[in-house]
């Protein structure tokens, strides 16, 4: 096989594996004609599409009345205000753009978020109309982005982003009780678009689940921090984008009902940064939250979260090119909430780029000393974590580091890691175990950056409830090797995600399709039963618990493309254990 470092400038841009693309995004350079970017829409149906094929043309917005036909049948009412859905599949509704809290505008810039005024809420949606319906089946503007670190510039989007969209089967109301999915999207916290990761065809596989996706602030936007705030919480809040997710499953527990689903049977999913936001909520407060009842972290982002004062060059510097930084911090801060977007942006980009004086140059969470008291790594082998089912697991090849130099990427990726903590990682990654020098050093640092938060979370979990890992195992069309976020072009339609909330949807196979509607069998299953395994595809094979036989699944498609047959397989985790068990001792210099 061609190593993917001699080969990277032959591979489509998304394929080229490198820590400057990170955490659910790889970047297309795929171009497709105009007939297959059709194609590609018509099959997804997005939302105007879907509503003009499949509703009669009588449902459809008249332009010189500018009204609006609404069909009871997708009208949902929550209390305080009723939302138009879209039909987006015979068996499956779409609400998007549905607010969770109050916008977080003006001096509400870099706080936590406020819940949603419903009373407010109420009294606009009067103005809409005498029926008052407020149409949700257009997607919302995504959080701004930052930068992708591949050279682009971040800035698309929008402040007023607190919202969710939430995919029901047709026939769904409120007393249906179906068990509810909620996604959070990975981006690195720094960038990502739940558009990007559509769920439609989701429930119109398995019609007897709600699924939700969630906005959250990104970047500075979402995780600004100085010790400043740590000590005087009225300058602004710690980890504002991470309480976002917390105040969206909030208002997912308040007003789920409504949509269909049950708020007792809820399970939180995401991968990369959205896996380790899964992570992290497994362990806010002491693991004491009663707001899910499942979990799945696909492949969790093992990013450090440094403390407070470890982010006040970051700050300092961010501020300096906002042209806010003042020997007054709440001079300064009354400054950056007044900023225009895009200085925010520009600023935020900039110090990605070019502030050198730091390993701590990205807008992460951090250690709060409140809701996150501790790193994740210390907390779950001190059994602080919420005691739920688990679904864990990674790809086979990945790794956020691109270099070739062990100790220098793990230092770019982990600032406050000791040399001594190095050799240790390189003692138990000998040379004579690889091939290649390439492939040890992609080993060793994906398994610090990503894999063995599997090994890690699935041990402690398995002490209190069932939990099951994976190692994904199929290549996306065109790489040479299984790399960061290689499922979700599986799972989501051929997504090929771009820069700035941008994607576009690639052809699948009908080989591709069939493994697809395996692994979403296998999900749905855990958010419906607890189990992967009560409700799979007859054909998918056993999902053996993690237990002291320590079995996994290997996630794949038939090798002779079969529609009607399994490549999936269980094997043993092997050495993975010894050496993620060194990884977890170095949770204080990892910083997770």
């Amino acid at each position: 096989m061609i190593s993917p470092k001699s080969s990277s400038k032959k591979l489509p841009l998304q394929y080229r594996k490198t820590s400057r693309f990170k955490c659910g995004f790889w970047l297309p350079t795929m171009f497709f004609s105009a007939f297959f970017l059709l194609l590609t829409t018509l099959a997804y149906r997005d939302s105007l599409f879907a509503w003009s094929t499949l509703l009669p043309a009588s449902f459809i917005e008249n332009e010189e009345s500018q009204t609006i036909a609404k069909p009871a049948r997708l009208i949902v009412d929550t209390g305080y205000a009723r939302y138009l859905g879209n039909q987006t599949f015979p068996n499956t509704v779409a609400y998007l753009g549905i607010p969770y809290a109050e916008p977080p505008l003006g001096d509400r810039r870099f706080r936590r978020p406020l819940p949603l005024d419903e009373h407010r809420v109420k009294g606009q949606s009067l103005t809409v109309g005498q029926d008052g319906v407020i149409d949700a089946r257009s997607y919302p503007e995504f959080c701004i982005q930052g930068s992708t670190g591949g050279g682009d510039a971040g800035g698309a989007g929008s402040e007023d982003c607190l919202k969710v969209n939430i995919y029901t089967p047709a026939d769904a109301n409120k007393s249906s009780k179906l068990p509810v999915l909620v996604y959070i999207h990975g981006g690195g916290y720094i960038f990502g678009n739940p558009r990007n990761w559509p769920f439609d065809h989701w429930v119109q596989q398995s019609p007897n689940v709600v699924i939700v996706s969630v906005y959250y602030r990104l970047s500075s936007f979402g995780f600004l921090a100085t010790s400043a705030f740590a000590e005087d919480s009225s300058l602004g809040d710690l980890n504002a984008g991470f309480l976002d997710q917390v105040q969206a499953l909030k208002w997912v527990n308040k007003n789920i009902e409504a949509f269909g689903g049950d708020p007792d049977k809820v399970t939180i999913n995401g991968e990369s940064a959205g896996g380790s936001s899964v992570e992290l909520h497994l362990v806010a407060n002491g693991g004491s939250s009663k707001l899910f009842h499942g979990a799945i972290a696909q492949s969790v982002y093992r990013t450090p979260l440094p403390q407070p004062d470890q982010q006040d060059t970051l700050f300092d510097f961010f501020a300096s090119i906002a042209e806010c930084k003042t020997s007054n911090i709440k001079t300064t801060m009354a400054c950056l909430r007044r900023a225009d977007i895009s200085v925010i942006a520009k600023a935020q980009d900039t110090a990605l780029y070019n502030l050198t004086s730091t390993g701590y140059k990205t807008f992460h969470p951090v250690i709060d000393g409140k809701i996150l008291s501790d790193y994740p790594t210390k907390l779950i082998k001190a059994g602080k974590f919420a005691k739920v089912p688990l679904i864990i697991g990674a790809t086979s090849n990945e790794t956020l580091s691109g270099g070739t130099d062990i100790t220098i990427d793990l230092k770019k990726y982990f600032p406050s890691i000791s040399d001594e903590d190095i050799n240790a990682l390189l003692l138990a990654y000998p040379q004579s175990s690889f091939v290649s020098s390439g492939e040890r050093h992609d080993a060793l640092t994906g398994d610090s950056e990503l894999r063995c938060a599997r090994t890690i979370m699935a041990t402690a979990f398995g002490a209190y409830h069932n939990s099951w890992t994976y190692r994904y195992n199929q290549p996306t069309p065109g790489a040479p090797k299984v790399y960061h976020a290689a499922e979700n072009w599986m799972m989501f339609k051929g997504t090929a995600t771009g820069y700035n909330g941008s994607t576009t949807f690639q052809p699948q196979s009908a080989a591709n399709e069939a493994f697809a509607e395996e692994l979403i069998a296998y999900w749905l299953s855990f958010v419906r039963s607890g189990d992967p395994n009560t409700f799979k595809l007859s054909h998918s094979p056993k999902w053996e618990i993690y237990k002291s036989n320590t079995e996994r699944i290997v996630l794949q498609q038939p090798e002779d493309g079969s529609v009607a047959t399994s490549g999936s397989y269980v094997e043993e985790e092997g050495q993975d254990i010894q050496r993620c068990q060194i990884v977890e001792r170095q949770a204080d210099t990892q910083q997770n």
